[in-house]
């Protein structure tokens, strides 16, 4: 029985392993450039360009760190998803990669602490919070440690998930609270985005507010099964799957997306988002 036991463990681990990696080839192939409209707006209004040393935390696969590096910015990024952060490391290296001088760092912001190098005038997180309850939790822990590697004044962006009446994909999102009939707790879930969400967390990091924004962001996808993927990359549904199954969560968005396909088979869910702007002390 024993040498049966360990036979299946390294099956089980490489099937965990390679599920990740196509989670994270969904999020940089699908559902990542559903934000770039919000990056450009950001470095739009604050005139990203050559002087630029941004630090990306929660960088992902890496593609806004790509649209300020091709602004001229010096980009560094952060982030504890491997299997994202390694697609990231692929972008950068590619051959007519404008952010090939890019350094990516395994974890939290901290790591790309340099004394070698200037400090960082800008500081993003462009994972939208206010979404999923808990979601913002660890955000405070993460700004202090990158104001630490800011120069004084910085611009620190933080952003998140607008109003759900200006957001078609809220009632998409509502699957991520998975079925209430189970005993759970409440962390993880999706939850409605709150007005005060980024100023609170700002507060808490010791930012002072600078100016805000609004941007639409449509969520488009060419079908309803690019849809269900993407949506999955992001991890709202974690909570969900635990609940029940991948299967039963796929079906239940599926149907959620109905109201969602346009006469072509496409899919489109018309968004907004915000943006704070904060500056280190």
């Amino acid at each position: 029985m024993t040498s049966t036991l360990v036979r299946h463990r390294p099956h089980a681990a490489s099937a965990s392993s390679a599920q990740a990696c196509e989670r994270a080839r969904d999020w940089a192939e699908i559902q990542e450039r559903m934000l770039v409209p919000l990056y450009e707006a950001v470095y739009e209004r604050l005139e990203v360009g050559a002087g630029s040393r941004l630090l990306g935390l929660a960088c992902g696969s890496g593609l806004a760190l790509l649209i300020a590096a091709q602004r001229g910015a010096a980009v560094s990024g952060t982030d504890t998803d491997r299997e994202r952060l390694a697609l990231a490391r692929e972008r950068m290296s590619a051959p007519d990669s404008p952010a090939q001088a890019a350094r990516l760092f395994d974890g939290e912001a901290g790591a790309a602490a340099d004394q070698g190098r200037p400090p960082y005038n800008l500081v993003t997180v462009f994972q939208p919070i206010g979404c999923r309850a808990g979601d913002a939790d660890g955000l405070g822990a993460a700004l202090r440690s990158a104001v630490a590697l800011a120069e004084r004044g910085s611009a620190v962006v933080l952003t998140g998930w607008g109003p759900p009446e200006r957001c078609a994909s809220s009632g998409v999102l509502r699957v991520a609270e998975g079925h209430s009939g189970r005993t759970r707790a409440e962390e993880g879930r999706w939850r409605p985005a709150l007005r005060d969400d980024l100023e609170d967390v700002a507060a808490r990091a010791g930012l002072r507010p600078d100016g805000s924004g609004r941007v639409a962001c449509p969520f488009g996808y060419a079908d309803v099964d690019s849809a269900v993927r993407g949506l999955l990359s992001t991890g709202l549904y974690d909570a969900a799957v635990r609940d029940s199954d991948q299967a039963q969560v796929e079906k239940e968005i599926a149907e959620a997306l109905h109201p969602h396909v346009r006469p072509d088979g496409t899919v489109w869910m018309p968004n907004v988002f915000r943006y704070l702007i904060t500056r280190t002390p």
